[in-house]
């Protein structure tokens, strides 16, 4: 009894919020969809970046971090036909074009179609190459675009690490900093959003790399490092205006080192998680630090 007391006392006193919202992208650069559960994986949110477009021409899988080839893929929306399962079958997804027209990944002229509206020759597929390329520019240097292929998660269209968490109380902080910014979650493309306790200090996130967090009862993840921000936040994105004050904002505010960059300074919001245990993530579960050593 003695013992639950202490875990009890540990984990209350290391509470840091709640799940607020949990999102899912089925398709990488694609705009997402919001859910209220969700199992969790060794390879993120279940379904998540599970399809990904390819360029006919070159191989590389589009991606918005290249603004100037692939922003408008920010205008499409995709979603899954129905809830992916474990050890099933990634369900087809269903993309929602410009026009506000849908497009199924079953349907014969699907690449005709996505190729039309992006005036490339592109493939959408679930079947990630073993080597990929994607480019990605540098948001405050037009000249120059780094491959970040070598950095994906192996076999997944994930660029880094399974989950992306973000809290509130970094999401409010910018909003102080940049009072006519735009500062929304659908900006920075989380997975899982956290519900801060009031008290939360400015960019908590960045005291997690290197500890646990438990989520809900079952799921433990391992934060691994800052996320760095590539101009995707500053992209119009529907309503949301383009707006490269907001990567800006960050900039001069939160600049941390980021291990997998060999601990280089990056303008950084939320944090990159690998998942330890898995399971089920739902809105409302608690979140909390847990104790060094502790699983």
């Amino acid at each position: 009894m003695k013992e639950v007391y202490h875990q009890s006392l540990s984990q209350s006193s290391n509470r840091l919020g709640s799940v607020g919202t949990i999102w899912r992208y089925p398709v990488k650069s694609m705009m997402g969809e919001e859910l209220d559960v969700s199992e969790a994986t060794d390879g993120g949110i279940l379904g998540d970046r599970a399809y990904a477009l390819i360029e006919s021409a070159t191989g590389r899988i589009a991606s918005a971090k290249h603004p100037h080839k692939w922003g408008r893929l920010l205008d499409f929306r995709s979603e899954m036909t129905e809830a992916p399962a474990l050890d099933e079958p990634i369900p087809p997804v269903q993309i929602t074009i410009p026009s506000g027209d849908t497009i199924t990944s079953e349907e014969e002229n699907v690449d005709t179609v996505l190729s039309h509206e992006l005036s490339r020759s592109v493939s959408l597929t679930k079947m990630r190459p073993e080597s990929v390329s994607v480019e990605r520019l540098d948001p405050f240097d037009s000249t120059t675009i780094m491959d970040i292929g070598p950095f994906m998660m192996k076999g997944k269209f994930l660029d880094y690490a399974a989950l992306h968490i973000l809290t509130t109380a970094t999401m409010d902080r910018l909003r102080e900093l940049y009072q006519r910014g735009r500062f929304e979650v659908r900006r920075f493309r989380p997975n899982i959003v956290i519900e801060s306790r009031a008290e939360c200090p400015d960019f908590i996130e960045n005291a997690w790399v290197g500890r646990t967090l438990a989520i809900g009862e079952e799921v433990r993840v391992q934060v691994t490092d800052p996320c760095p921000r590539c101009s995707i936040p500053t992209l119009a994105q529907g309503d949301l205006p383009e707006d490269p004050r907001i990567l800006r904002t960050v900039a001069e505010h939160n600049q941390v080192s980021v291990p997998v960059f060999n601990g280089l300074n990056l303008p950084s919001v939320g944090v990159y998680a690998s998942v330890i245990r898995g399971g089920t993530i739902r809105r409302g579960n608690t979140v909390h630090l847990e104790a060094k050593g502790e699983h």
